[in-house]
């Protein structure tokens, strides 16, 4: 993806709590609704940078405490795994399924951290929500607006579980970011197996850690 790409899925997979208070923000959260979620912890997130020098300049340290605090908690990142390996996740042993968690999870962690620092004036306008009360999967639509350029459409998917709502897809312009991961998944798995699959993002997290976090790809 495009730069302003990864700024929004920064600002989309998203977080209120602080490190040292994310058990009662999640106890709160689980009886939150899955659009005032959103709304409100991804202004949280887009705040928390704007007003931190450090992190418009990329200060590695405060861009991954971030990351880990603001952002992780409320990303289900096995569940997005799972998608974007599928039908191979099914085969693959516990013991494979939890590296491939781990590696893809420390992917999204660079890819967040590298976007971080691109937030500038960017601001978020939320869609009327239309979901059943009953309703475990639901969408929540919105759009970017930047400084120069169309507003980007931004949509959230969420499945509630035990601790309420978390983010598993996200669509960026047209693009489910599972779906885009599936499709690498499935050539890397073709090739070389889940191991071989394991081992490329393991390499690939490997390369971004040597890497200017405000610099990091996409993918």
């Amino acid at each position: 993806m495009k730069p302003i790409a990864q700024l929004i899925v920064t600002a989309a997979a998203v977080a209120m709590s602080t490190s040292v208070l994310v058990a009662p923000a999640r106890a709160a959260a689980a009886a939150e609704a899955p659009d005032a979620l959103v709304k409100r912890v991804s202004t949280d997130v887009i705040d928390s940078v704007k007003a931190d020098k450090d992190i418009q300049s990329g200060n590695s340290r405060k861009i991954m405490d971030l990351v880990n605090s603001k952002i992780l908690p409320y990303v289900d990142s096995d569940k997005m795994t799972a998608q974007a390996a599928g039908r191979y996740w099914r085969q693959a042993t516990p013991e494979q399924q939890k590296q491939l968690s781990e590696e893809f999870r420390t992917l999204l962690v660079y890819t967040y951290a590298g976007a971080l620092s691109q937030i500038k004036n960017e601001t978020v306008e939320f869609k009327p929500f239309r979901a059943d009360p009953a309703d475990s999967e639901v969408e929540v639509k919105s759009q970017v607006n930047v400084t120069r350029g169309e507003p980007i459409t931004l949509n959230y998917r969420l499945s509630k579980g035990p601790q309420g709502w978390k983010i598993f897809d996200l669509n960026v312009m047209g693009a489910w970011l599972v779906e885009t991961y599936k499709g690498n998944f499935t050539r890397e798995i073709s090739t070389g197996g889940i191991d071989g699959l394991i081992k490329k993002l393991h390499d690939r997290n490997e390369q971004l850690a040597n890497k200017p976090l405000s610099k990091a790809p996409q993918k």
